[in-house]
């Protein structure tokens, strides 16, 4: 595990909040020069802890105002069964994440869709469809607040 200083940690917390901030941009805030932030973020990057950058987007603007949570236990278990499940869907658009999780499901699933009646959609034709789903469990998102995490 690679060693952290508090300027890393800094620059963590101020990517993690922004991530299109320039190396210039952010020396200046924490007292470096740009090439020497620029290092910094190379050697992050280097090391894993920064994994890549995202582009966050406004999926209501964009026509897609309804998430929900799917909890899906597989009808039949095995390391077959796990594979075809799992190539089949990330393959369908709609599907977001995909967890494969420890407890009362297999599987957790965020979905977005344009409305009720698309999600409906989207379960009835795609999800139900998918080898080897049992039960589903569905729990439609009314908020999120994100949070930045243990840094």
């Amino acid at each position: 595990m690679m060693e952290l200083d508090e300027i890393d940690r800094s620059l963590l917390r101020a990517l993690a909040e922004d991530a299109t901030q320039s190396a210039g941009a952010l020396g200046r805030r924490f007292g470096l020069s740009q090439p020497a932030t620029w290092r910094r973020i190379k050697r992050l990057q280097e090391a894993g802890i920064i994994a890549g950058r995202r582009l966050d987007l406004d999926k209501e603007k964009l026509g897609f105002g309804v998430t929900v949570f799917l909890g899906i236990k597989l009808a039949t278990k095995g390391l077959v069964s796990l594979e075809a499940f799992e190539r089949a869907v990330t393959a369908i658009p709609e599907v977001q994440t995909v967890e494969h999780v420890l407890g009362m499901y297999d599987y957790r699933l965020r979905v977005t869709a344009r409305d009720i009646a698309d999600f409906e959609r989207v379960l009835r034709r795609r999800v139900m469809t998918l080898p080897g789903v049992g039960n589903v469990d569905a729990n439609v998102l009314l908020s999120e607040e994100r949070r930045p995490g243990p840094l």
